[in-house]
């Protein structure tokens, strides 16, 4: 985990000490192309501040990524017209997360563009969906 924010590398964009290609930004998001690309037109969604993943967001912040995913969504369809998009945002090693500055992934999608994501199902009873809604309806 990056604690030093000298070092956090979307920080350092964030700042203009590192070039990026900035799509857009707003008060809260700096939007711009990820230069490791899976398909052209990928864009990451960058919370200004420096904030590790989903969990540490107040509810502004992550409306305005959210709204910012969005507007990066629609300009993805109007100019690939593509046959899908992924918007993908991990929180921790486990979930794949390598930057740890909370983004959000953006990108085209095609049939066959080689991008797989893949869960096993394990289809829990009811009643064990019915037990862990009640742990976190009581965590909210």
């Amino acid at each position: 985990m990056e604690k030093n924010l000298d070092n956090c590398v979307f920080c350092k964009i964030v700042r203009g000490e590192i070039p990026a290609t900035v799509v857009m930004q707003d008060e809260h998001t700096l939007v711009f192309m990820d230069i490791g690309s899976v398909n052209p037109g990928h864009m990451l969604v960058a919370a200004k501040p420096h904030v590790e993943n989903l969990q540490g967001m107040d509810e502004d912040l992550a409306g305005a990524m959210f709204r910012a995913a969005s507007r990066a969504a629609k300009a993805i369809e109007k100019v690939f017209k593509p046959s899908g998009i992924s918007v993908y945002q991990a929180n921790g090693v486990a979930a794949g997360q390598t930057v740890f500055h909370a983004h959000i992934h953006v990108l085209p999608r095609w049939e066959n563009d080689g991008l797989t994501f893949t869960w096993p199902v394990k289809n829990p009873s009811r009643e064990e969906l019915e037990r862990v809604a009640a742990q976190l309806r009581a965590a909210l």
